[in-house]
């Protein structure tokens, strides 16, 4: 038993503090699903957005009523000893059906109306809903007196009909994640995946991994008992321990993909902000005043309002561009190696910089220049703005290409 002990490390310490510890999981699944709650809000219609919701909510129900205090807090309410086993055996059963539920809609789609996939489905729901009312039938025929918060699935290990309930609901539990870990690997090796998918998926497959290390100790711990022998550390320092990093895998698995392309989307949002600034702080020289400061103006309206700022003040400035130098420009900074895109951003932006630079003429252009190109790619010539030496080199070249027109004419 010390050798046991000893050889537990993190399992043992988590041990400790278990009165408490159940609540980290449970406020990592509850941040999860508050991340996910407006989108499941917005896109209430979506299926496949619900059951993700139901899932994250039964998972946090799960770790919240585990916790020896709300056992406690069940078996006092009801007066029933030991009444929160099925309740959160029930609980715990009701997640692993929907875990196969959804992996099975997520990754065939809604498109998936195939009578085999709405077989499977009425199957799972019928096989977990069935272990369900098992569970309560077999506690209502079980003599299970003592109440237990934190042993009893190795306490009454031996009691007729509990022995039968711990066995089923840990059988249950092992097929789902079984299951859902081969579904959830398989399809991280399909082709073409989200980046932020394939993380997310990694996560869950880590987390339903960590369930079946869970059921593991569990069930080695339950037939210990069996053969008279006490392996109980198992189900009290080792189990609960992968149950709350599973948890938290699972929570993450979730998360990623929702979060990251979040985040990823405001990443190239700001840095979309971020790249006009030149081309803005141009353009807010040649109008003399720029975009008025709005203290919760979201990352895409200041994006909206420095684009439309933008080409409002370029409109009328492109349309009198030196149309000859702008084409000189495009051929100069060909002959400068750059490549094509690259060279119409810094011809653009040459001449855009010849425009502000001289003073308004009325015979300059004829306004039926295509300005199209121009007001569409600010983005670019925004960027071509930041290399001020490239532009001179491109100016230096055209004016070359002038000198060598006008002698050869």
């Amino acid at each position: 038993m010390e050798f046991a002990d000893a050889a537990l490390g993190p399992a043992s310490f988590l041990s400790e503090f278990y009165t408490s510890f159940w609540w980290i999981p449970a406020g990592v699944l509850a941040a999860a699903l508050a991340i996910k709650l407006p989108t499941i809000i917005r896109l209430w219609t979506d299926p496949l957005l619900r059951a993700v919701g139901g899932l994250l909510l039964l998972a946090c129900a799960v770790f919240v009523f585990v916790a020896p205090s709300t056992i406690v807090w069940v078996n006092r309410v009801t007066g029933v000893p030991n009444i929160s086993a099925p309740w959160v055996y029930s609980l715990l059963t009701a997640f692993c059906g929907s875990c196969l539920v959804l992996i099975i809609a997520w990754r065939n789609g809604l498109s998936d109306h195939s009578a085999s996939t709405r077989r499977t489905t009425r199957w799972v729901v019928a096989a977990y809903g069935g272990v369900i009312v098992a569970l309560w039938v077999l506690f209502a025929l079980a003599d299970v007196p003592v109440e237990r918060t934190r042993d009893l699935d190795t306490y009454y290990a031996n009691t007729p009909f509990m022995r039968e309930e711990i066995l089923l609901y840990l059988l249950a539990h092992t097929t789902a994640a079984l299951i859902t870990s081969k579904l959830i690997w398989n399809w991280i090796r399909t082709d073409g995946l989200d980046a932020w998918l394939r993380g997310g998926l990694k996560f869950l497959g880590a987390g339903y991994a960590l369930n079946l290390g869970f059921d593991a100790a569990k069930l080695t711990a339950v037939v210990a008992r069996w053969t008279g022998h006490d392996l109980d550390w198992l189900n009290l320092n080792v189990a609960p321990a992968l149950a709350c990093l599973s948890a938290v895998s699972i929570a993450v698995g979730f998360i990623l993909p929702h979060a990251g392309q979040y985040l990823h989307e405001r990443w190239w949002i700001r840095l979309a902000h971020h790249q006009l600034r030149p081309l803005y702080l141009l353009m807010r020289s040649v109008n003399g005043t720029g975009v008025p400061f709005l203290l919760r103006a979201s990352p895409e309206l200041r994006l909206t309002r420095r684009e439309t700022f933008i080409r409002d003040v370029l409109l009328p400035l492109v349309r009198r561009i030196d149309e000859p130098l702008h084409r000189r420009s495009y051929d100069a900074a060909l002959a400068l190696g750059f490549a094509p895109e690259r060279a119409k951003a810094l011809a653009a932006a040459v001449a855009i910089l010849d425009a502000v630079d001289r003073p308004p003429d009325p015979s300059d252009g004829d306004g039926t220049s295509d300005t199209t190109d121009l007001l569409r790619e600010i983005g670019a010539v925004s960027r071509a703005l930041r290399r001020p030496d490239d532009i001179r080199a491109v100016r230096a070249r055209a004016a070359a290409l002038e000198d060598t027109a006008a002698v050869t004419e």
